[in-house]
C-alpha cells in the first residue's frame, strides 16, 4: 500500500522535554506528619505552650522551687529541690507524683522527716543517682532531695463562675458566689497568699489570665499552706471578655485601686455576687480592665503608704465582704 512517502518513526527512548522542576514539590508530597504538639491547631500544641509559659522566670520566684526543661527547651515539669524547700512543702501538702532521693544520702532530720511524710501520703521514694538529680534540676541545688509536682488542673473560668451561680440559686451554696481575678500579678507567692485568703473568707475561686500571668507553681502551693486545694483556681483565656461574661451573669466586678469611686467601708455591693480585681502593685489595674468594673474600690489606708501588696489588699477587702455578709 501507497504511503505516500511518509515513513513510520518510533519513539526514541531517554529524556523527554519536562516542567522544568515545576511540579517536584507536588510530586514529592507533604512530607511526614507534624507531631500534635507541633500544629497550631491542635490541643496539644496549646497545652505546650502553656506549659512553656509556666516554666518562665517568674520575679519574685523563691530559690528551691523550679520547672525542669526538656528537649528543645519544653517544659516537662515542676521540682522543688533543696532538704529545706521540700520538707516544707510536703508539710504544705502540695500535690508530688514521686520524692527523689540521693542514693547513699547522709540522713538528717529534714530527710527522715521528708520520708516519712511521702510515706504516709503514699508518694513514690524513688532512689537516683547524683548525676540524674542534677540533670532533673539543672544543676540547682538539691542537697540529694527533690519532689517532683505534677501540672496544676486549671478550670476554666467561665464554667466555674456559672456552675457556682447556678448552684446558689438553687440554695446549694449559702453564700453569694465570691471571686478574685488577678490582673497583672507575676508573683507566685502573691498568688498563694490571696488562694489562703480566699479560702479563710468563703470564696469560691481565684481567676488568673492565660497571658502574662502568675500560675499555680510549687511556690504559689506552699504559701498557700494546702489552701490551694480547696480554692480552684480558674484560668481565662481573656480577662476583660471573662469580666464581661461575669457581669451578664449577674456577678458585680469591683476593681481595687487608691483612686476609687467608693471606700471599702461603704461598700454597698457585697452581699451580692462580686468578683474582686486586684492588679499588680506598681501598675495596678490595665485601662481596659478598669472600665469593665462596675465600681473602682479604694481601701483607706495612711497618706504616707503609696499602696498595699496585692494579697494583702485582696485579704481586708474579703474581711470586709465577709463581715458585711454576716450582718442581717
Amino acid at each position: 500500500m501507497a504511503n505516500n512517502g511518509r515513513r513510520s518513526v518510533k519513539a526514541k527512548k531517554g529524556p523527554t522535554i519536562g516542567t522544568g522542576g515545576h511540579g517536584r514539590k507536588a510530586l514529592e508530597g507533604k512530607g511526614p506528619t507534624p507531631k500534635a504538639e507541633d500544629r497550631p491547631y491542635h490541643k496539644a500544641h496549646k497545652n505546650k505552650q502553656l506549659a512553656e509559659r509556666s516554666a518562665a522566670k517568674r520575679p519574685g520566684a523563691p530559690r528551691g522551687a523550679g520547672a525542669r526543661s526538656g528537649p528543645k527547651g519544653r517544659a516537662t515539669e515542676e521540682v522543688v529541690t533543696g532538704r529545706n524547700s521540700v520538707v516544707e512543702a510536703l508539710r504544705a501538702g502540695i500535690p508530688a507524683k514521686a520524692l527523689h532521693v540521693a542514693i547513699r544520702i547522709e540522713m538528717d532530720d529534714r530527710v527522715k522527716e521528708s520520708l516519712k511524710l511521702a510515706a504516709e501520703r503514699g508518694i513514690p521514694l524513688m532512689e537516683t543517682g547524683k548525676p540524674e538529680l542534677d540533670r532533673m534540676t539543672d544543676d540547682a541545688i538539691h542537697q540529694g532531695l527533690v519532689l517532683q509536682i505534677p501540672p496544676y488542673e486549671y478550670q476554666d473560668a467561665y464554667e466555674l463562675a456559672e456552675e457556682t451561680v447556678e448552684s446558689w440559686k438553687k440554695g446549694h451554696v449559702s453564700n453569694a458566689p465570691l471571686f478574685v481575678a488577678l490582673d497583672g500579678i507575676t508573683d507566685p507567692r502573691n498568688l498563694g497568699a490571696i488562694i489562703r485568703s480566699v479560702s479563710a473568707f468563703s470564696g469560691h475561686g481565684v481567676i488568673v489570665p492565660e497571658r502574662r500571668s502568675v500560675g499555680v507553681t510549687a511556690s504559689a502551693w506552699k504559701t498557700s499552706a494546702g489552701a490551694a486545694v480547696r480554692v480552684p483556681v480558674a484560668r481565662a483565656a481573656n480577662l476583660n471578655n471573662t469580666l464581661k461574661a461575669f457581669k451578664n451573669m449577674g456577678i458585680y466586678v469591683l476593681g481595687l485601686d487608691g483612686d476609687g469611686d467608693v471606700s471599702l467601708p461603704d461598700l454597698s455591693l457585697a452581699k451580692e455576687p462580686v468578683c474582686i480585681v486586684v492588679g499588680s502593685e506598681g501598675k495596678g489595674l490595665s485601662r481596659l480592665v478598669r472600665e469593665n468594673c462596675d465600681q473602682i474600690v479604694s481601701i483607706p489606708i495612711d497618706s504616707a503608704m503609696e499602696s498595699l501588696n496585692a494579697s494583702m489588699a485582696v485579704g481586708i477587702s474579703l474581711y470586709e465582704v465577709s463581715r458585711q455578709r454576716a450582718v442581717k
